[in-house]
């Protein structure tokens, strides 16, 4: 009997850090220890991993066991750490060879009777691991597709305990299945996302498609402008004018995620379990869409009991949050999206420690006009009073849609409109080529500075190396002088205006593109 190490990692929000599991068995009055500020979940492992050995044939040790989780300093949650700590007590009592438990990172979950049980966070854990320099990880099977996206690991999947014992008795890699290279895994979905077989955060998009949406030529040009430039849209329109559809087919506007965003979403979604077990690489930009119920904590991320998830922000990375209703949402769920989408960031504070997500999205705001959505309508006289009306859309404070771009009123079409205009809405696949020449356009211009759309560029970029004419400027100098516009909303008409601009294919705004861009900045004033 000796001291055994294992590798486990620790998630600390998407970030994961490597602990080390120590296992001493030795002389003293028989029980069970585990230090190194644990939460319930972990200090509740030595039943399940005593009765997973037990019931997969191994002897518990009759002996004192201590389990030690280093560093003690850093808060450890969950159940990732049975399956380390059942190998470090098996090494330590001798069951299996202890240099062979040392260099393999384990995950997973036990069960009683000994299955290795799927846990959330694995792909954040293996890339924390092959950080560290790891060269195996020991995973569920469930969880082995996922794990296999990191490059330069070996990925064992293991179903139960006994097998792992087995393997590491043995040390035989072809023993135990081996997981397909993550090269031909990323491969294969960037092939599927191509081809449009990938689905999104929310569902399969292949039916979506912006031809359907006939009758909002205004809704579909703003959406355009905003997928080219990453910039936010507010839609100010009465029921069933198409605000929703227009939502849900931004995300085919928008260009696939590169492998590295793949991976950075894909992390996120694996710590809020919300990876599809067949297609754990999301390759297309995410798609979420709150109900107005939702709370901050569900929106922004938070917890209880120190375990902290992400919120719809933040799985709406790289992507598009939609929020319908806009002003039916908590005053505190609006007020809490002025933070990310600044800093691109969303931090969470507890008693435990404070985490920080990456959020940087997209924002689709959708409201009627009044509370009863038929301000304007024609045949259906709306019996809103001035009151209300203005109530209702001061929900939506002024700060927050000083952060909106693009603005546009969404108009219930006539049936002459629906016929004329479905002669000239494009399929999303027209659309979405001249969003990436755009883009591709605006990458060259912004090479070498920190920035990589329209939307993100800072103000004394737009006002330095990017200034636009002068000749250009008399709209704005107009907007200025007559109060109908901020210095902050000076700013972001100047993105917009640069997005018309990549759209045109021209090198530079002139007086046309900031015109428009006005225009859409004041579209629903």
């Amino acid at each position: 009997m000796a001291v055994a190490r294992t590798r486990c990692v620790a998630l600390v929000g998407v970030t994961g850090r490597i602990v080390e599991i120590e296992a001493d068995v030795g002389p003293g009055v028989a029980g069970t220890h585990f230090i190194g500020l644990l939460d319930t979940a972990i200090s509740e492992a030595r039943g399940r991993v005593r009765s997973a050995l037990i019931n997969s044939r191994f002897s518990w040790p009759d002996a004192r066991v201590t389990v030690s989780l280093f560093p003690a300093s850093l808060p450890k949650r969950g159940s990732m750490f049975d399956l380390a700590i059942a190998i470090a007590v098996l090494a330590a009592a001798g069951a299996v060879p202890a240099q062979r438990v040392a260099e393999p990172t384990f995950l997973g979950e036990l069960g009683l009777d000994g299955r290795v049980r799927p846990v959330r966070g694995v792909l954040p854990a293996v890339l924390a691991a092959a950080e560290a320099g790891a060269r195996t990880v020991v995973v569920p099977s469930i969880n082995a597709a996922e794990a296999a996206l990191v490059p330069g690991l070996t990925v064992i999947p293991v179903a139960t305990l006994g097998e792992l014992v087995d393997w590491l008795r043995s040390g035989d890699l072809h023993r135990l299945p081996v997981v397909a290279e993550a090269a031909a895994l990323i491969d294969d979905a960037a092939g599927r996302s191509a081809s449009g077989l990938s689905g999104t955060a929310k569902g399969d998009d292949r039916c979506l498609d912006m031809r359907d949406v006939a009758g909002q030529p205004v809704g579909r040009k703003a959406l355009e402008v905003c997928a080219a430039g990453g910039h936010n849209l507010w839609m100010l329109g009465p029921p069933g004018s198409g605000k929703t559809m227009l939502a849900e087919r931004l995300p085919t506007l928008l260009p696939p995620l590169d492998p590295d965003q793949a991976l950075e979403v894909s992390a996120i979604h694996s710590v809020a379990g919300r990876l599809p077990a067949g297609r754990p690489l999301l390759t297309r930009p995410p798609f979420m869409a709150p109900h107005h119920s939702a709370t901050t904590a569900a929106v922004v991320g938070g917890g209880s009991g120190g375990v902290v998830r992400p919120g719809a922000v933040s799985l709406a990375h790289r992507g598009v949050l939609f929020l319908d209703e806009a002003p039916e949402f908590a005053t505190a769920v609006l007020e809490s999206l002025r933070q990310p989408l600044e800093s691109g960031t969303v931090t969470i504070a507890r008693a435990v420690g404070t985490v920080t997500f990456p959020a940087r999205f997209t924002l689709i705001l959708a409201a009627n006009p009044c509370p009863c959505g038929l301000q304007g309508t024609a045949g259906h006289p709306c019996r809103c009073t001035p009151a209300a009306r203005r109530r209702y859309l001061a929900r939506l404070s002024g700060p927050l849609l000083d952060r909106i771009d693009v603005k546009v009123r969404i108009g219930r079409a006539t049936r002459a409109e629906l016929l004329a205009d479905r002669h000239f809405a494009e399929p999303s696949a027209t659309v979405a080529a001249r969003v990436l020449d755009a883009r591709d356009r605006a990458a060259r211009r912004l090479a070498g500075m920190p920035w990589h759309c329209n939307a993100d560029v800072s103000s004394a970029a737009l006002h330095g190396d990017l200034r636009v004419p002068d000749s250009a400027l008399a709209p704005l100098h107009r907007g200025l002088d007559l109060g109908t516009l901020s210095a902050r909303g000076l700013d972001r008409v100047l993105r917009v205006a640069w997005t018309l601009a990549d759209l045109a294919g021209k090198d530079r705004p002139g007086e046309p593109e900031t015109t428009a861009a006005l225009a859409m900045w004041l579209g629903v004033e």
